[in-house]
């Protein structure tokens, strides 16, 4: 997809230069409907290139500037914005390069790259008065991201939607997800914080992106989206081990009791089951709505993570029942995941 003559025109007064002087090329985007493309002056050797992004209104792109603001106002490397038009939905950014963390991260790597993204996470996290202009995560928004799971995962892509009974079984599993968010103590929430949102920059800091959507929220949502991170697996012992050392430097400001280690992990594991089933939806969403069918490939490693964390709280009623239903409605269906991907591939 090329640029027009208006947007080129944008670049070039931006960077002070004639449109006919850039070099400008698509480069890889993400799961939202932005572009991004790398920019730079033609004739200028060595010279710094830029990123420029167009995002449709939908993108919260107002945020994008308020969240990025305050965020490196706290010391986090978010990409500077050198121009921007709200209306039209386009900026000029700082190019952190290409190397994103998921690219680095080996069974040898992890432990010093979990360590710097876990510091950074507890930069986000630091209070400031800036908090008062980002929106709450509030139990209608949690409540909001868990239905996209029997709307687009279980109906759309597995063509099983929920009876009267199992929709039953899920509002009460939800109860539990939304109590236990909303009772951690709350910080800045990025909720995108993992492996393909965090760059690995030339001078050896973490930048941070994708933040547009954050809120203010439960203190484990981003540690979940890390440890157990849709595009990458670790095992379970390390990640209670990340866990333990993210407790333990963690910031907790106006929270009136103590918290356990049994705590935080009840925590971070109900957080995950709200993550998980949420994601479900979406990487459905993405592959029948969107076109973009790459996602089902991370669906699997998705179900596990939740798989994983049912029977550690099956002494609650509610957590036991969901987990009769999926072992009975959707482990079956998944059996033949393949399958799946390429039923939808061969619809699109």
């Amino acid at each position: 997809m090329s640029l027009d003559s208006e947007q080129l025109t944008w670049i070039g007064a931006a960077l002070q230069c004639e449109p006919g002087q850039l070099s400008v090329r698509l480069i890889a985007g993400d799961a939202s409907p932005r572009r991004y493309y790398r920019a730079a002056q033609n004739e200028q050797v060595d010279t710094a290139t830029t990123i420029f992004v167009t995002s449709p209104p939908s993108e919260n792109n107002a945020a994008f500037i308020g969240i990025g603001e305050l965020l490196a106002h706290q010391g986090v490397r978010a990409p500077h914005v050198m121009a921007s038009d709200l209306e039209a939905g386009w900026f000029l950014l700082e190019d952190f390069g290409d190397v994103l963390l998921a690219e680095r991260l080996t069974p040898e790597s992890v432990d010093a790259l979990y360590a710097q993204a876990l510091d950074t996470l507890h930069i986000i996290q630091s209070p400031s008065r800036g908090w008062a202009e980002v929106p709450p995560y509030d139990a209608g928004r949690l409540q909001q991201e868990l239905d996209v799971f029997p709307e687009w995962f279980l109906a759309s892509l597995l063509g099983q939607p929920l009876s009267a009974v199992d929709d039953s079984g899920f509002a009460a599993l939800c109860k539990i997800l939304r109590d236990s968010a909303l009772a951690q103590p709350r910080v800045l929430v990025h909720r995108d914080f993992h492996c393909r949102n965090l760059m690995c920059l030339s001078d050896g800091d973490l930048g941070v992106i994708d933040f547009q959507d954050a809120v203010i929220g439960p203190i484990t949502y981003d540690v979940v989206s890390l440890l157990k991170d849709c595009y990458v697996e670790w095992p379970r012992a390390q990640q209670l081990a990340w866990l333990a050392g993210f407790v333990e430097q963690a910031v907790i400001d106006d929270f009136d009791q103590d918290i356990d280690f049994n705590q935080w992990t009840e925590w971070f594991d109900l957080m995950g089951l709200q993550r998980h089933l949420k994601v479900l939806g979406v990487f459905s969403r993405l592959a029948l709505r969107d076109g973009k069918p790459g996602y089902l490939h991370d669906i699997p490693l998705v179900m596990r993570y939740i798989e994983e964390a049912l029977p550690l709280y099956s002494a609650r009623p509610e957590v036991s029942a969901f987990s009769d239903w999926w072992k009975r409605i959707v482990a079956p269906v998944t059996n033949d995941w393949d399958n799946i991907v390429q039923r939808v591939a061969d619809s699109l």
